[in-house]
């Protein structure tokens, strides 16, 4: 019971994240998107396209800091302060576009307040995909799973790659998002955006794919070991067969087909990194059994998240269900 209760608080933070990831990724992309949007009636369509849906999904990710907080507090503390400015640059985006959206729609000049929404989109994404590539790089800690670098550890060309290629994925999926939600010249436009996006996120994922066992010891090992090594070996072939999917209904002009491939690719993606990272929740060193709360606490906080998913699932489907 000891080692069970750890694994599935794991993996419900696992799928926090994942659903955190999907639902508030295309808003984020559509964001970015904006920035692009060769004039105010386009860039309208892609704020009214999120009028519903995006000021409820960082709910997830709300969800998931309490969560770790309550069933790995070691992990909070210790996270939290080795990535605070990647967080802060975070915050500081979603605060950003959340101003600029709402004065956005009581403004005479709209340039200022749409410049903001991109931005801030791009600094949430941007620091995100910073915070990503720092646990994947690995955290420094001390025996007792305290932080003992930098401030700056988390800023180098690798905790970069990653964020690139998280923002290309938005950008991608933010795309799938507008085929479903455009129609005429617009519609056409993200066809070609969703395109771009697929090539540049499937190079940045390939590029982090192939440097990660050749930079980093304990990803070599984790993904040498057996049976793994046939999951690990059949996940990029299941991706390029995805991205095939995908480029193909792109091409063929398919209105659901290509959002529904990119989901399935973010999902591939992390279940390959949760197989990569698991048992670690602060790699390379601190395991969840290590960094786990008591086990009456988390049997406590199991009652109490049995009864909430539940009920976010379906706030989450009664929000979406008139223009989803």
């Amino acid at each position: 019971m000891l080692y069970f209760l750890p694994q599935v608080w794991f993996v419900i933070l696992a799928l926090f994240l994942l659903l955190y990831v999907i639902l508030d990724g295309f808003d984020l992309g559509v964001g970015i998107l904006s920035l692009t949007a060769s004039s105010e009636e386009r860039r309208s369509i892609l704020m009214t396209s999120l009028g519903n849906v995006w000021d409820a999904n960082e709910t997830w990710l709300v969800v998931m800091g309490g969560a770790l907080f309550g069933a790995f507090p070691l992990a909070y503390a210790t996270i939290l302060t080795a990535l605070y400015i990647p967080i802060f640059i975070m915050i500081f985006g979603f605060i950003f576009r959340a101003v600029a959206f709402e004065f956005r729609e009581h403004s005479n000049r709209k340039l200022l307040w749409n410049t903001a929404f991109g931005v801030g989109s791009f600094l949430a994404a941007l620091g995100q995909g910073f915070a990503l590539g720092s646990i994947f790089k690995g955290i420094q800690v001390d025996a007792a799973g305290h932080f003992t670098g930098t401030q700056w550890d988390w800023l180098s060309w690798q905790t970069l790659l990653v964020a690139l290629t998280l923002i290309q994925g938005y950008v991608l999926i933010g795309s799938t998002y507008l085929i479903l939600k455009t129609e005429g010249s617009l519609q056409q436009t993200h066809y070609r955006t969703a395109t771009l996006a697929a090539w540049t996120t499937l190079i940045g994922a390939g590029l982090v794919t192939v440097l990660t066992p050749v930079l980093y010891n304990q990803a070599r090992e984790r993904l040498l070991e057996r049976p793994l090594v046939y999951i690990f070996a059949l996940i990029p072939l299941l991706a390029i067969l995805l991205i095939g999917l995908l480029l193909r209904s792109l091409r063929q002009k398919k209105e659901v087909e290509p959002f529904v491939w990119t989901v399935l690719l973010f999902v591939l993606s992390f279940m390959g990194l949760g197989l990569l990272i698991f048992p670690y929740i602060i790699p390379p060193s601190i395991t969840i059994y290590q960094a786990a709360a008591d086990p009456s606490a988390l049997v406590f906080m199991l009652v109490f998240i049995g009864f909430l998913i539940p009920i976010m699932l379906f706030y989450e489907k009664q929000r979406k269900a008139p223009g989803f």
